[in-house]
């Protein structure tokens, strides 16, 4: 399995960032749609890419809350 530390190809990098800052800024609705793009092609490390770029971008202290 691959481990965390890869990264999102090129296509999806920007997805990754593009998600990343739709849900920093609460925006469900562009969340919604840059997902279903996203995972029309996700690999499991985009997975891991999205997940990793989504808990750094979270605010301190936040982190384990679910």
């Amino acid at each position: 399995m691959p481990g965390a530390a890869e990264t999102a190809r090129p296509g999806q990098a920007a997805l990754v960032e593009a998600i990343t800052e739709a849900v920093h800024d609460g925006d469900d609705r562009t969340i919604r749609r840059l997902l279903a793009r996203f995972a029309e092609l996700a690999t499991l490390a985009d997975l891991y890419s999205l997940r990793d770029a989504l808990d750094t971008a979270r605010p301190a202290g936040a982190h384990g809350q679910r």
